[in-house]
């Protein structure tokens, strides 16, 4: 199982707005990744399981309560944050890529699916003025250099089941990595919520702030 079906396998909740806009992805990425490279080759016939799918794993983490501001930091061509976004309409989210021509596929692809809780902005993290409740990102860089970008960024308003911080994809052992936050960080295997090679290796970091 490598298309939609998959999203709707580990999400059955879905709404019939929600089916319809995860559904409309593949064609949209597929038009949009000829003119502008976001995703590798070989991964866009396996959108929906290393991009969507892997991208709704901070949803096996926490359900985001209605209200809640959400950025994403180093979007790309718009993971995790499109993903989330259709799984929280009731949520807010703002990414943000450093690359301006991947924002546009971004606005492209929010715009042809019908997303109206999201925006985009071609921008770097740390020059934002505003504050959000979560941080998510994807493995943008090594995490003590991304906690120095965004640690300024989170609101002191917490009313989610988790504190208020970062919820970082990452894959591989991360000890070495992040060092002194190692201890503080909660780290959730991705093969605990879903099936394949693919994410034996991966995980969900949380981090508060």
């Amino acid at each position: 199982m490598t298309g939609v079906d998959l999203i709707f396998r580990y999400f059955p909740e879905l709404t019939d707005t929600q089916k319809h806009q995860f559904g409309q992805l593949q064609n949209l990425y597929e038009h949009w990744n000829a003119q502008i490279n976001v995703i590798s080759r070989k991964d866009i016939d396996l959108l929906y399981e290393r991009h969507v799918l892997h991208s709704l794993g901070i949803a096996k983490v926490i359900h985001f309560k209605s209200g809640t501001s959400i950025l994403d930091v180093g979007t790309g061509g718009g993971f995790p944050g499109i993903p989330m976004a259709i799984l929280f309409p009731e949520c807010r989210f703002h990414l943000v890529d450093s690359i301006g021509k991947k924002i546009k596929v971004v606005t492209e692809v929010a715009a042809a699916i019908g997303l109206t809780n999201l925006t985009a902005e071609h921008e770097r993290a740390e020059k934002l003025k505003d504050n959000y409740h979560f941080i998510i990102s994807r493995a943008v860089t090594e995490f003590p250099e991304f906690y120095n970008w965004v640690r300024q960024k989170v609101s002191k308003d917490n009313f989610n089941d988790l504190h208020n911080g970062i919820l970082y994809l990452k894959g591989g052992d991360l000890r070495e990595e992040f060092g002194a936050y190692y201890d503080k960080a909660t780290f959730y295997n991705l093969k605990d919520y879903f099936e394949g090679e693919f994410f034996e290796t991966k995980k969900v970091v949380y981090y508060p702030l």
